[in-house]
C-alpha cells in the first residue's frame, strides 16, 4: 500500500493535528489528536466504525480536549491512511479479529506514552472493540462509552453438562428464512462478507462520493423512514421490519440498495452535519483504498473466527463505568433483538446511563455533536460508583 502524508490540516478544525505512529501491533497507524500538550493529560481513545474514519470524531474531539484530555482517534486497521494491513480477500483474516483489534488499541495507547486511558469510546463496529477493551483490560481502559451498537456480553460456556448433556436446539437458518419471505431478503453483515461486496460499492455506477452520500443519508435522522423500535425475536419476519440497509432485498447489492433513498440536491445543501466538502474527505479515502479493509471485520465476525477464543472470557462482565449513546432514529440499537437489554442487565456492571438523542440517526457523534460531547464530559467527570449487584438494570433516558 502506498504511504501517504497525514491528513491535511486544512480539513481539520483548528487545534487538531494528524500524524503517524509506527510499530503499533504491526501497523503504521494514522491518528488524529487534540489536546496533545501538555503530555501529562489523561488519554481518551475514540474508535470509529464502518464506513468511517478517525475523521468521524472531528466534531467532539476539541470539546473533550478543552476539558483537559489528550484525545486520540486512529484510522483503525483496514481504514484510511493506516498501513500494514492487506486488502486481499483471500488473505489471512486473523489480523481483523476482535482480539487483535483490542491489541491495536492497547498498543496505540502504550506507543503514545500512556499507562492507562481515562476512557475508550467506540461507535458502530468501534463500539465492539471498545467493549472488549474494557472487558479484557479494565486496568488500562478505565471507562467505556459505546455508541450505536449495544454490547451483549461475552459468549457463555455450556454449564453442568458432564452429567446432564443438553441437546442442541434446532436453530432455524436465518438466511434461509429471510430468502423464503414473500419479499426475499438477506442480512447486510453476511452480504458484506461476500467477495463482490467491495467492488459493488467501490466500482458502483453512481461513484463513491454519491454512494457514501446515499448511505450516510439513509441511516441518519434525515431519512424520515427511520423509526426504530425493539424487535421481538431473531426471526426473518421480525428482522424484515428493519430498513433495507440492514435487511437487504435479496437481489440488490448495497450500492443499489441506497439509490432509492438518495437525497435531493436541496436535502444535500441543507445537510449541516455532513456538508459535501466533509463528505469528500471520506470519499477520497475510500476511492483510493476501496472498502475491503472494513469489510474484513464483518468477515471475521460472520465466519466465527474469534468464537472459540472469546469463550475464554465467559462469565466476565464490563466492570468499569460504562455509558451508551445512540440516536433516537438509529436502528442499530435494536438490530440484534435483546442486546440493548442484556447490555444493561448483565453485560455492564457499572452502566451509568443509556441515552437516545433526538435528531440523530446512526451517525450520532456527527449529527448531534454538542449533545454527545456534553454526555461524554459528564461521564468523564463522574466519580466512580461501586459495581451494582448482578441483574440490576443500569440507568436510562
Amino acid at each position: 500500500m502506498t504511504e501517504l502524508p497525514p491528513l491535511d490540516d486544512a480539513v481539520l478544525p483548528d487545534g487538531m493535528r494528524a500524524r503517524f505512529v509506527g510499530n503499533v501491533n504491526g501497523l503504521r497507524m494514522h491518528v488524529l489528536e487534540a489536546g496533545f500538550t501538555p503530555r501529562s493529560r489523561p488519554c481518551v481513545l475514540m474508535l470509529h466504525g464502518f464506513p468511517e474514519l478517525a475523521y468521524s470524531w472531528r466534531k467532539i474531539m476539541l470539546p473533550v480536549a478543552e476539558a483537559g484530555f489528550h484525545v486520540v482517534a486512529p484510522d483503525q486497521r483496514g481504514y484510511g491512511r493506516t498501513t500494514g494491513w492487506s486488502p486481499d480477500y483471500d488473505g489471512d483474516l486473523h489480523p481483523f479479529s476482535i482480539l487483535n483489534a483490542v491489541r491495536d488499541a492497547l498498543a496505540l495507547v502504550s506507543a503514545l506514552g500512556h499507562r492507562t486511558a481515562a476512557a475508550v469510546v467506540g461507535h458502530d463496529f468501534g463500539a465492539s472493540v471498545a467493549a472488549w477493551c474494557a472487558l479484557i483490560r479494565p486496568d488500562i481502559f478505565r471507562r467505556v462509552a459505546l455508541m450505536s451498537a449495544p454490547f451483549a456480553g461475552a459468549p457463555t460456556l455450556p454449564f453442568h453438562t458432564a452429567d446432564h448433556p443438553a441437546s442442541a436446539p434446532a436453530a432455524p437458518d436465518i438466511h434461509e428464512a429471510l430468502a423464503k419471505l414473500d419479499r426475499p431478503r438477506k442480512h447486510y453483515q453476511w452480504y458484506y462478507s461476500t467477495r463482490p461486496a467491495n467492488d459493488d460499492m467501490w466500482r458502483c455506477p453512481q461513484g463513491v462520493h454519491a454512494f457514501m452520500r446515499g448511505y450516510f443519508h439513509y441511516k441518519s435522522a434525515d431519512w424520515s423512514g427511520n423509526r426504530p423500535h425493539p424487535l421481538k425475536s431473531w426471526s426473518a419476519e421480525e428482522l424484515a421490519k428493519m430498513p433495507t440497509y440492514y435487511i437487504m432485498d435479496r437481489e440488490r447489492n448495497m450500492a443499489e440498495t441506497v439509490m432509492p433513498a438518495m437525497p435531493s440536491s436541496a436535502e444535500i445543501a441543507a445537510c449541516r452535519w455532513l456538508p459535501d466538502d466533509e463528505l469528500a474527505v471520506y470519499a477520497e479515502e475510500y476511492r483510493r483504498n476501496g472498502f475491503q479493509g472494513g469489510l474484513n471485520w464483518y468477515r471475521s465476525r460472520t465466519s466465527g473466527l474469534s468464537d472459540a477464543e472469546l469463550l475464554l472470557f465467559s462469565g466476565r462482565t464490563i466492570d468499569v463505568p460504562s455509558l451508551f449513546i445512540a440516536g433516537q432514529s438509529d436502528w442499530g440499537t435494536y438490530q440484534r433483538p435483546g442486546n440493548f437489554e442484556r447490555m444493561q442487565k448483565t453485560a455492564c456492571a457499572r452502566m451509568v446511563g443509556c441515552h437516545l438523542i433526538d435528531g440523530a440517526g446512526h451517525w450520532v457523534q456527527q449529527e448531534q455533536p454538542a449533545a454527545v460531547a456534553d454526555l461524554l464530559l459528564g461521564f468523564l467527570r463522574q466519580h466512580d460508583q461501586p459495581p451494582r449487584a448482578a441483574g440490576d438494570a443500569g440507568g436510562g433516558s
